[in-house]
Order: structure tokens, then sequence, then C-alpha cells
């Protein structure tokens, strides 16, 4: 029988990478990186809050100063954030308190307080 430490969080949580978070240095920035988006590959710009513009629904592009992370983030979607959140920190990944987003009294968006590679991380219940 595997380790219970091994177990497979993607399976577990139905957890996959939603998106892409990519910090930009200007608001000029942020048009460049969704422009070379959707030239490349026909993504359409999407605003869906002040702090950032998404080049489809998986690249979100963060205005001047609004990002998490030296370079970014990464947003993974999980079916059940209250479950995969006590199983992170059953390993030891820590939660950062202060990024918790609640809708309707329930978790919807929380980062773990360490980066990997300079992007921080993120688990959210959005699809």
């Amino acid at each position: 029988m595997a380790d219970e430490k091994s177990e497979d969080p993607c399976k577990k949580f139905g957890m996959y990478l939603a998106h892409v978070g990519v910090n930009a240095e200007s608001d000029e920035d942020v048009e460049k990186i969704v422009g070379d988006f959707h030239r490349l590959m026909g993504l359409a710009r999407l605003e869906y809050a002040p702090a950032s513009v998404f080049a489809s629904d998986f690249i979100e592009v963060m205005k001047p100063g609004k990002g998490r992370g030296t370079k970014g983030h990464l947003g993974f979607h999980v079916d059940d954030i209250d479950a995969a959140e006590k199983w992170f920190e059953d390993r030891g990944f820590k939660i950062n308190e202060s990024s918790r987003v609640l809708r309707d009294g329930k978790t919807y968006l929380v980062y773990f307080q360490e980066e990997i590679a300079g992007f921080a991380i993120h688990l959210t219940v959005q699809k």
C-alpha cells in the first residue's frame, strides 16, 4: 500500500493547472503580453477583475504591482478546497492566511506561503 503522503492530489481532489499568472511591469507590458498571446494562439482578451487581464481563461496578466510571486503565479483548481488545503498542510505546506478569498462564506481561493521557482501557488475552486 502506498504511503499516504505519496497520494496524487490530482486524483484525490480533481486538481489541475487552471491558469498561469504573469506579472507585468507596466500597463504597456500588460497590453503587449495579452496581444502577443492573441497573435500567437488567437487567445481572446477577457477582463474579470481590475487587477488583471486574461488571455483566454488560462493566462492571467497581472497589472503592475498587483501580482503575487516574484515572476507570477500558478493557479490550481481543486474540487474540494477545504480538504485539499488540509491535505497540503498535513504535508508541511503553510497557507498564507492573508490571501484567503471567501465567497458566500466559503474559501474560494488561497495561496501557499512558499514560492516555487519565483511563482506563487494558489488553490481555487474556480474552473
